[in-house]
């Protein structure tokens, strides 16, 4: 008689991690600035970085351009680097997600604050975002964990726990 774990094991489904980016769009006033955003009407949502999905054959860079002009309206950012890659389920639905989180820069005279709302055919259509910058570090962490990797652009922007 056989081990009956073998054989779920033999039928187990790999779901492959859907690709995302995430933007750390950091601005240099006074003093390091992080863009971050809420959703307008949906504050359960609670405050983001950009980020969302790559299209099949994007680059990852092309990806994170992309997802912060179509959620702040944004086009004068450009790509430092890439600061980490995170293999983290989705924290509704369970799937898997890998997370490429991006340092990204803006110009100093960005607006500090204003409304966005997104444009075309996705997900995201017709929602609106508040957009804002804020000092580094964070006083409270962001939704899902997304300042986790902050500490990896400069150590003393990591975001205190409680």
């Amino acid at each position: 008689m056989g081990d009956r774990r073998l054989g779920r094991a033999e039928n187990a489904v790999v779901t492959r991690p859907r690709k995302r980016v995430a933007a750390y769009v950091i601005r240099e006033v006074l003093v390091p600035e992080l863009l971050v955003f809420d959703h307008v009407g949906r504050p359960e949502a609670g405050t983001q970085v950009p980020a969302g999905g790559v299209r099949p054959g994007e680059a990852l860079e092309e990806a994170v351009l992309r997802e912060l002009t179509e959620e702040t309206g944004l086009f004068t950012a450009s790509v430092v680097r890439q600061v980490a890659l995170e293999d983290k389920p989705h924290p509704d639905t369970g799937q898997p997600r890998r997370t490429a989180f991006f340092h990204l820069r803006v110009p100093v005279g960005t607006a500090g604050a204003w409304i966005h709302t997104v444009r075309g055919e996705g997900a995201d259509a017709g929602m609106t975002f508040a957009c804002r910058f804020l000092t580094l570090p964070l006083e409270k962490p962001l939704a899902d964990g997304q300042d986790a990797w902050l500490s990896h652009i400069e150590p003393h922007w990591a975001t205190p726990r409680s």
